[in-house]
């Protein structure tokens, strides 16, 4: 079975376009785990412009007595967030290497040029009992480096797969991130997966074995106004049940 770890942005991002407390982050949470959801993702970026630091608080207090829902907040790894993230202490941090100001994330890390910094910030979120993750490419050859700074998770971002689903090349790309995460399960390192999955999707990527989790936000929430909350995170979780 995989975690449906919804992320919540894009309702933060509706909210703040109007200036006003709606929809109401906390309340939409609610909504979706009363409805089956056992993951929470935020990705909260320096500008604030849709997960501000007070809604990672006010979610946190959500979810501090809710032991059976994984908080998971993503981000580059600046002084400021790695504070916040130790503050929180949520069940798993994704570093993620988002330049400020960065329309959303689009590439996995070089861990080779970053390997003493990744090491160093790894270090601290393990010494608070943090399970953590690095956003990375498909790419076999940088697992090593993974385990070398010390990473218990990598969350492979998927936009790769999901634009060349259903094209002629879709298949080679496939192999591509089934034999990087064969990999990783063979040098002990879970593994999550996210970025432009979907209903359409998702059922052919959960196809490789050993996907922990998955990291669903903006296709969820246009699903969602095209279909209804409910019937969409109904189909979410039959897939990733299976």
């Amino acid at each position: 079975m995989t975690i449906l770890s919804v992320n919540i942005n894009k309702i933060a991002l509706l909210r703040n376009s109007r200036g006003r407390d709606f929809p109401n982050i906390v309340k939409f949470t609610e909504q979706i785990i009363a409805n089956g959801v056992r993951g929470i993702t935020v990705h909260p970026r320096p500008d604030e412009r849709h997960i501000t630091r007070a809604d990672v608080y006010a979610l946190s207090d959500l979810l501090k007595d809710k032991s059976d829902i994984e908080f998971n907040i993503e981000g580059y790894p600046s002084d400021d967030f790695i504070k916040l993230v130790l503050e929180i202490c949520p069940d798993q941090c994704t570093l993620v290497p988002d330049l400020p100001g960065q329309l959303t994330s689009d590439h996995g890390w070089n861990i080779g040029e970053n390997q003493q910094f990744l090491f160093e910030t790894l270090a601290k979120l393990r010494r608070n009992r943090i399970r953590s993750c690095l956003f990375l490419d498909p790419v076999p050859s940088e697992l090593k480096r993974v385990q070398a700074v010390g990473a218990d998770r990598i969350e492979l971002y998927t936009e790769e797969f999901a634009s060349s689903f259903g094209s002629a090349s879709a298949d080679s790309v496939f192999q591509t991130y089934r034999d990087t995460a064969e990999m990783a399960t063979t040098l002990g390192i879970g593994i999550n997966a996210g970025h432009d999955l979907d209903l359409k999707n998702l059922a052919k990527f959960l196809q490789i074995p050993n996907i922990l989790e998955v990291s669903i936000g903006h296709a969820l929430v246009v699903e969602s106004i095209q279909q209804g909350v409910e019937s969409v995170i109904a189909k979410y979780l039959e897939i990733t049940s299976t």
